[in-house]
């Protein structure tokens, strides 16, 4: 079973802590980097082996079988100066090195010559929180693979432990199949937070059709932010996979292609997924407004129905009850009548019978409340 990843919730603005008067090159973390911790995997048909580096000492790094290939997972940035050594060791450009530290870049593919550096990023989601991103940078070389994440644990579990039970595709196969195989793990992560993404859209559609309130509003507002986010992130990668399917690269064996155009193919699924639940936010917020719309009619419509039958007996109400001298029946005989309260109420109960009786035949009182008990 994976390990569920505990990434950082960060803000989909980017803040840059390199300063700009620093050299191209320049290994920069964020502040609330991760102690950094190597592992290596080290393995091919018949062989498998899995160690922790120490601190310091990187001689199995440097002494590394060159019938084997290698994974040189660094996880936590924090240490610069183990980080420069690996690249040093691994004949890796500062540039590459400065990309892999420096997180917030862009989902990318580079050849460096004898290196083809990939950047990606993986996602947990959280229903609360939101999307968490780690970026993860992977540098594929003759019979290496390293990859730099900014925490411990990812969703390459399943991927390890199929190299521990001897997976003959996996074992058989060279560094660029092994990327590859990190790049469509990393990829394959989308889906499920995707997932969650459609469920609440789903129960939100109900939600805003049957009792819109603010609440959901800034639901479908947070939404609307996720997918801008997940965006950023999968759309590049979309292009640079394209770009590198088309021109290929030596260190990708012609078996490895099928496979990358599979995570290809993923990306481009998850961008039509991406783009679909964007419209859904969009047409949500015209649903709600559209809902408060017809809940304000519906209201409106109430007041002038009650306002037009107590219209006419308030008018029967002001004109008797006004200050007329009783002593001269003349001025309003009806006030001197044994029968008048009684025929107030009869004329004052007909016309507003009636009124009822007009209301209910152009539909006014029959649609009062009916379209919200049938959704």
């Amino acid at each position: 079973m994976a390990k569920r990843r505990h990434l950082k919730h960060r803000s989909v603005f980017y803040r840059r802590f390199t300063s700009a008067a620093a050299a191209p090159g320049t290994l920069v973390a964020q502040p609330e980097a991760e102690p950094t911790r190597v592992k290596l995997i080290s393995f091919d048909a018949d062989a498998f082996e899995e160690v922790e580096v120490r601190p310091g000492d990187l001689s199995p790094i440097i002494n590394r079988p060159k019938d084997r290939v290698l994974w040189i997972d660094v996880q936590g940035l924090r240490d610069h100066g183990m980080i420069q050594q690996i690249g040093d060791a691994l004949d890796l450009h500062h540039l590459l090195l400065a990309d892999a530290v420096n997180v917030g870049q862009r989902p990318k593919v580079e050849d460096y010559g004898r290196v083809l550096f990939i950047i990606v990023r993986h996602a947990q989601r959280d229903a609360e929180r939101g999307f968490a991103w780690e970026q993860m940078a992977i540098a594929i070389g003759d019979g290496f693979v390293a990859t730099f994440q900014e925490t411990a644990g990812d969703c390459l579990d399943p991927l390890r432990e199929r190299l521990r039970q001897g997976k003959q595709s996996l074992r058989t196969h060279g560094a660029g199949f092994l990327g590859c195989m990190i790049v469509d793990g990393v990829i394959d992560g989308y889906f499920p937070a995707l997932e969650g993404v459609g469920e609440e859209l789903e129960q939100l559609e109900g939600q805003i059709i049957n009792a819109p309130s603010r609440d959901s509003l800034h639901q479908i507002y947070r939404l609307k932010r996720e997918m801008m986010s997940m965006r950023r992130s999968t759309w590049p990668l979309r292009d640079a996979l394209s770009h590198l399917l088309r021109d290929g690269h030596p260190l990708l064996e012609e078996q490895v292609r099928p496979y990358l155009r599979d995570a290809a193919d993923h990306v481009i699924q998850i961008v039509d997924i991406i783009e679909t639940y964007r419209e859904l936010g969009a047409s949500f917020i015209d649903v709600y407004l559209s809902s408060l719309s017809n809940r304000t009619n519906q209201v409106m419509r109430l007041l002038t129905v009650m306002s037009s039958i107590f219209i006419p007996l308030t008018f029967l109400a002001g004109v008797y009850g006004m200050n007329f001298d009783r002593s001269q029946p003349h001025n309003m005989p009806e006030l001197g009548w044994a029968f008048g309260y009684r025929a107030f109420w009869v004329v004052s109960l007909a016309m507003a019978g009636g009124m009822m009786v007009v209301f209910w035949k152009l539909g006014w009182l029959g649609g009062i409340g009916k379209d919200d008990r049938e959704t």
